[in-house]
């Protein structure tokens, strides 16, 4: 499955689940865009001759990004350009985000299935309590974001 998140005619992302597999190549992303995502499924023996890029001069307005989820779950919040919370999507391992435009946020795990400790072994439910959570923080604090996050845990 691929899903591609517009605010009007703004491309937000693109995400490509891990149960996409469709034989042959596939591009997600819309010609003019400074990032390409592909998919590429071919049969065994299968020889694609070496080939080279041409130069195309491209005015690259937003940093964007390409997520690969290895394992676990990431939920991603999407924002428009002016800040403003639009929707959120969950990924899990094996699927692949690219991050266009407009903004975002990240919540890794969450209460699923992804262990807590290296002292339990995956696929263990936690089911006990916390003695104590320690969390590093580095860098500046967005205080704005950060009430946000925490008003809409609520």
């Amino acid at each position: 499955m691929i899903e591609t998140l517009k605010v009007g005619d703004q491309l937000l992302a693109v995400i490509v689940s891990r149960d996409f597999n469709e034989a042959g190549i596939h591009f997600f992303t819309p010609d003019d865009l400074s990032q390409q995502l592909a998919y590429m499924r071919h049969p065994a023996g299968k020889v694609i001759d070496p080939h080279i890029h041409n130069p195309v001069s491209r005015n690259v307005q937003f940093t964007q990004e390409v997520l690969f989820i290895k394992r676990g779950r990431l939920r991603v919040d999407f924002y428009d350009n002016d800040q403003r919370y639009i929707e959120s999507r969950v990924l899990q391992g094996g699927d692949v985000i690219l991050l266009a435009t407009g903004g975002h946020g990240f919540e890794v795990g969450g209460n699923w299935t992804s262990q807590v400790s290296p002292n339990y072994e995956q696929p263990f439910e936690f089911t006990g309590t916390f003695d104590s959570v320690v969390i590093e923080i580095s860098g500046e604090i967005d205080v704005a974001r950060a009430a946000e996050v925490s008003r809409r845990a609520e």
